[in-house]
């Protein structure tokens, strides 16, 4: 029966397995995943709400994989972490009321503005591997907090590349390390991504088999990307980034005409 299941999701929805494998690999290094994995999901003829509920339980073993990871290299400050992560879920809590009085085309013309704006200030940064002069841990905490707010409204309201943003705000605004910063922003993403996952498990638009074993594929392509960013570091991070908002940017396009 389990032998049989799994064939049958191996041939019915084989074009996911190295979607999520490879955006596994995006998203540990500069975030981002989401824009490979969703539009697969759909792709392969899922209606959107298990999409994303699919999508959401292959992320999250994904980034849980990336969490333990980069703890254990030690990128992650648990007492900084732990203020960022409440200010991201009220944040995301937020967005996700602020969705209900603002149309999501109003927002895509907004984005069209922002991500090229953003596109070039990752062109100007030189290296994100640059020390920084570090804050005190109050400032640090605070700047950390407001940018996990802000993105965590994103998140909620519409979401697309929130990994990405948070590296860059973290790094540029808060003075963290490339490490530091890409460390805090799993530990977010972890811990958004489990509590959406437990409402839409609570509401059934997971599809399992095909969410575990996406999941595993998610986890080896996060595994690698970890290296590859331990090893690298800024010097993959710029050329990465740089693709994600491409990505974002002409998916956005794509959707105002298709609107």
């Amino acid at each position: 029966m389990i032998i049989s299941t799994i064939i049958e999701t191996l041939l019915k929805y084989w074009p996911v397995f190295p979607a999520v494998f490879v955006a596994g690999i995006v998203d540990a290094i500069a975030g981002g995943g989401g824009l490979i994995t969703l539009p697969v999901y759909m792709l392969v003829g899922l209606p959107p709400h298990e999409a994303i509920g699919t999508n959401k339980m292959s992320s999250c073993m994904g980034t849980t994989t990336a969490t333990y990871r980069f703890a254990k290299e030690g990128y992650i400050n648990f007492r900084l972490a732990v203020f960022a992560v409440v200010f991201a879920l009220a944040g995301s809590y937020t967005g996700a009321h602020i969705s209900l009085l603002i149309s999501n085309e109003s927002f895509k013309i907004l984005m069209l503005f922002i991500l090229p704006v953003t596109a070039w200030f990752v062109l100007r940064t030189k290296n994100f591997d640059v020390e920084r002069k570090p804050y005190s841990f109050k400032k640090t905490c605070a700047l950390s907090c407001l940018i996990a707010f802000v993105i965590g409204a994103y998140d909620g309201f519409y979401g697309p590349g929130t990994g990405t943003f948070l590296i860059l705000l973290l790094t540029s605004v808060a003075h963290l390390t490339l490490k530091e910063a890409n460390g805090l922003t799993k530990a977010i993403n972890m811990t958004t991504n489990v509590t959406s996952l437990a409402v839409f498990l609570y509401n059934g638009t997971v599809l399992l088999p095909l969410g575990i074993m996406a999941g595993l594929c998610n986890i080896a392509g996060n595994w690698i990307g970890v290296s590859f960013f331990d090893k690298k570091g800024g010097a993959v991070v710029k050329p990465v980034m740089l693709l994600v908002l491409t990505v974002f940017l002409v998916k956005t396009i794509m959707e105002l005409i298709g609107a």
